[in-house]
């Protein structure tokens, strides 16, 4: 009886493991269309290995992507470096083959598009320009294809401590609320985050903007919820924190904040993503510059941090990372030594363990994980 139970066991687990296929996205800062911008691959769940299913060489400079909810579309922004001339694509995606067929573009209204999300109806792509320190809002279109912009929000005000940095506003990301009523932009130019009702069935759907203020010289440049809805976290770039905010109806409320790095810390800090495990019990964030390292903080029931540990991204400069929906693998991308390396999280204790091998995408920037 018991080896029958094993055996039923066995089964199920094989079932469920390969009736799902679970692909991840890369974007890189491929420099042209000679070389590919976004990469494919497959991630094996049973052992951590990813192997590469296409690439595509339409775009270049594609430093951020995003899925449509019902994973059918990919939207990519590109960043020119060149004035008025970044622009944000669409793809479509095909989950027998892996592959991506081009469907269009339109302008970003900016160089440094650098951020895209899509409201979970699938009718809306919003997209952070960091450079102008803008916000552009586009109609998706039922086929996939992105119509030109409604509405687009210049920050022609606000500034910060940092003349170097800080010149100026700086949209670094666009998030929904849970409940896709409201959206936050991280400024890191101005330290605020800017949020704004989100009107779906209105041609310019951001409305009714209010502000909330960040530590002077902090730099806000990622924003998370918890999977509770109750709480948000705000990773700072220039001053290597996270500042925790309890969450309700668009309002914001500070009620801690913390360090990325040890006490005592003295080298260049850089931070950037920042993610919170599907079980809201653990919340990690990327840090670049002397530390190259993944942070680990446990989440308390009141949502403030408890710190675990630091632990190596492997590479230089862990510019995003993502965690599978299962939340058994996080990934991240290394941009300045190009390369990818998965983990095996433990649930229980947070902490991360290399598995899989090395994968080498040059000028890797972006990673995203869907199961199909």
């Amino acid at each position: 009886m018991k080896y029958l139970l094993t055996l039923i066991s066995a089964f199920i687990f094989s079932f469920f493991t390969y009736a799902q296929t679970t692909y991840v996205f890369f974007g890189s800062y491929s420099g042209d269309t000679s070389t590919a911008g976004i990469y494919i691959y497959r991630l094996d769940t049973s052992n951590g290995k990813l192997s590469k299913i296409s690439t595509n060489k339409s775009i270049f400079n594609p430093s951020y992507l995003t899925l449509s909810p019902n994973g059918k579309f990919l939207y990519a922004c590109t960043e020119s470096l060149t004035k008025n001339a970044g622009s944000v694509s669409s793809y479509a995606f095909d989950a027998k083959t892996g592959t991506l067929s081009f469907l269009n573009s339109q302008k970003s209204g900016g160089e440094n598009p650098v951020y895209l999300t899509v409201h979970g109806s699938g009718k809306w792509l919003m997209n952070a320009n960091y450079t102008e320190g803008s916000i552009s809002v586009y109609p998706l279109a039922e086929d996939g294809k992105i119509n030109p912009a409604t509405q687009v929000l210049q920050f022609t005000e606000g500034s910060g401590v940092n003349p170097r940095r800080q010149d100026r506003a700086h949209i670094h990301a666009a998030v929904f609320s849970l409940d896709q009523a409201y959206m936050f932009f991280p400024d890191l130019g101005a330290d605020n985050i800017r949020s704004y009702t989100f009107d779906s069935l209105n041609l310019q759907p951001l409305q009714k903007e209010y502000v909330i203020n960040s530590t002077p010289g902090s730099g806000p440049r990622h924003f998370s919820f918890h999977p509770n809805g109750q709480f948000a976290y705000c990773i700072e770039e220039l001053a290597g924190a996270i500042s925790v905010y309890t969450y309700k109806n668009g309002q914001l409320d500070s009620i801690q904040r913390v360090f990325t790095h040890p006490k005592g810390y003295k080298g260049f800090v850089m931070s950037a993503d920042i993610h919170i495990s599907p079980d809201g019990k653990f919340l990690y964030a990327s840090n670049r510059g002397d530390q190259n390292n993944i942070s680990i903080f446990s989440i308390n029931e009141d949502g403030t941090l408890k710190e675990v540990a630091y632990q190596s991204s492997l590479g230089e400069h862990p510019r995003i990372f993502a965690i599978d929906p299962s939340g058994h693998f996080l990934i991240v991308t290394n941009l300045i030594s190009g390369d990818v390396f998965v983990f095996r999280r433990n649930i229980r204790t947070g902490l991360l363990t290399r598995v899989g091998k090395k994968v080498k995408i040059k000028n890797v920037s972006f990673v995203q994980i869907r199961e199909y």
